[in-house]
């Protein structure tokens, strides 16, 4: 990075440029943003980035996110605490209850297998599944992790885990999207789609 740039530009770049999705280029681009700003836009910004540190802490029931522990969620007793729904990440929560159908409990695992990337189930949140499973109030645990390999092998490894336990463990339903062709669709997704057809 040129040295013409004040230091303190240089190093909001360097930073904003280890954020995901951000390379170089957007890195300045937002760091030019920021500067023409006035303080009334930049400061509550960083009053958020320092809120988002101080205030949110991890749900040690399900382990998502939330102001309290346990998170809002787990506290809700109208929620049906005998049925779990398994994710990746913390975002898929978010997107599931955007369609105000489930009225469970969840469990965040923040990740997925991937022995390539060096994620073994030591960095996952699997012992903690495995204990709430196990606990004599859940009867139904739902793998909602990502139709990849590494959510499919995640899927997997729980589901033989959970082999001998006395609760059901279910996959959601995967298929073709609303809005698409069936001659554009991959041979797995047509599969699936066939596999878990329902009557109309």
């Amino acid at each position: 990075m040129s040295n013409i740039l004040p230091k303190s530009v240089r190093q909001l770049i360097e930073e904003l440029s280890k954020l995901p999705g951000v390379g170089p280029k957007s890195a300045q681009r937002i760091a030019m943003h920021l500067l023409h700003s006035p303080s009334s836009r930049t400061q509550p910004l960083g009053e958020a980035i320092l809120n988002l540190k101080e205030n949110v802490v991890f749900c040690t029931k399900c382990w998502n996110i939330g102001e309290e522990n346990p998170c809002m969620i787990c506290c809700n007793e109208s929620r049906d605490q005998s049925v779990i729904c398994v994710v990746e990440e913390i975002l898929d929560v978010v997107a599931i209850e955007k369609t105000g159908e489930f009225k469970g409990m969840y469990h965040v695992l923040h990740g997925a297998l991937s022995p390539v990337d060096g994620i073994g189930p030591e960095q996952l949140k699997f012992v903690e599944l495995f204990r709430r499973a196990e606990d004599g109030e859940v009867k139904e645990i739902i793998l909602a992790t990502n139709p990849s390999l590494e959510g499919e092998a995640t899927a997997l490894y729980i589901q033989k885990h959970l082999l001998n336990a006395a609760v059901r463990v279910t996959r959601i339903a995967r298929g073709l999207p609303v809005g698409g062709d069936v001659e554009y669709a991959d041979s797995i997704t047509l599969t699936r789609a066939l596999a878990g057809r329902a009557e109309f």
